[in-house]
Parts: structure tokens; sequence; C-alpha cells
């Protein structure tokens, strides 16, 4: 899907005082549970009005339709997502490669599994409400984080290419995914956990040891 192709799914507007911003933060949250409770398919904006405590008129003040509300869902748990990811990254700067690399993929699946049925619920509509674009933008917003961080890594001559750090995110995106539509126990998110960390730790040596 083209970016200007995202356009349909935008907000109508974006709310500018307190009281417009309470108000589209109960009709996301109303959406979420309206999409956890009854699936996609029964999802209505008078459903989502109904448990928002609004009116449909003032829904629709805010969001043209059912996708355009679900983009914006998508894209806030996709900016929450991320900005943990830059806050780790800032934490991380001037790190070891190794302990930089772990801060950021362990912030990463935290934020992921925060609150896994939403991740899981929004995974299921993505496709139909410009997801995967959603996903380049973030994924570019995550790369340039992960990027500075990097250059201030001490035990590092040149950091890793930006393909390279785009695989790695990639990588972690899918296992991710993969995992929470498993279902997993907090124990098997655990392993996970640690695994992924020690598979980001080792590409990304690997990576920066070719660039050397």
């Amino acid at each position: 899907m083209a970016t200007d192709a995202l356009v349909a799914f935008e907000p109508r507007k974006m709310p500018i005082q307190a009281r417009s911003t309470v108000t589209v933060d109960a009709i996301s949250e109303a959406a979420i549970q309206v999409l956890l409770s009854h699936g996609a398919e029964r999802l209505t904006t008078t459903r989502v009005a109904d448990r928002a405590g609004v009116s449909v008129g003032t829904l629709y003040q805010y969001f043209s339709n059912k996708q355009s509300l679900l983009f914006a869902v998508l894209e806030n748990h996709f900016n929450k997502v991320a900005s943990r990811v830059e806050a780790a990254c800032q934490r991380a700067r001037h790190k070891p490669l190794s302990e930089m690399t772990k801060e950021m993929v362990e912030a990463f699946v935290d934020a992921k599994m925060e609150r896994a049925d939403i991740s899981v619920a929004l995974y299921r509509v993505a496709c139909e409400v410009g997801g995967p674009t959603l996903v380049k933008r973030v994924n570019h917003r995550t790369r340039k984080a992960v990027e500075a961080a990097l250059e201030t890594a001490p035990d590092i001559k040149s950091p890793p290419d930006q393909f390279a750090i785009e695989i790695m995110l990639s990588a972690m995106g899918g296992v991710m995914r993969s995992l929470l539509e498993s279902g997993p126990s907090p124990a098997t998110v655990r392993k996970a956990r640690e695994q992924l960390v020690l598979l980001c730790q080792s590409y990304m040596a690997a990576a920066t040891a070719k660039r050397v």
C-alpha cells in the first residue's frame, strides 16, 4: 500500500484541547475492548461509541469509519512500542555492544508483552487498515534510534549498516508475532526473550566484525 493511500485511514481531526484528547483516548480504549470481546468482524462504530460513553456523532467527528478507528489504534500501539525502544536506546548509549543490544531487545519484547492480547488482536486486523505501511514507518523510526545508539558503542570501530539493523528488527518482529500467536506461558516468554537477545547479540557482533 502506498503511503498516499493511508490518507483514507487517517483520523478526520486531531484532538487539540484536553477535553478532546480525553474523548479520543476513551474511544480508542473502547475500540480495543470491543475488538477483544467481539472480534474485528463484529466491531462497529455504534458498539465502540456505546462502550466509550459518547454518541456515534462524536466518534465520527474524529474517525470517518471503522477502518479509520482501527488504523488509529494500531498506529498508537506501534508508537508506544517504538517509544519504549527509543527510550532503551537512549539509556544504552555508550554501553558495550552486547549490553546495548540486550537492552534494546528486552525493551521491545516487554512492550509487546505488556498487553499481549492487544498485540495479537491488532495483528489480525493490521493488513486491512494499512498495517504494513505503518510497520515501515515505525521501523524507520526505530532504526534511526538504534543507529544513533550503536554509533556510541565503545567496543566497535564502525556500527552495522542500515540493512543489518533492518534485518535485526525484522527478526525481532517475526519472532514476537510467532510467539504471541502461540499463546505462550510466562516461562516460554522468558526463554524466548533470552534466546532473542542472544540471537540479536550474535548477529550484531557478526555484522560489526564484517565492517571492522
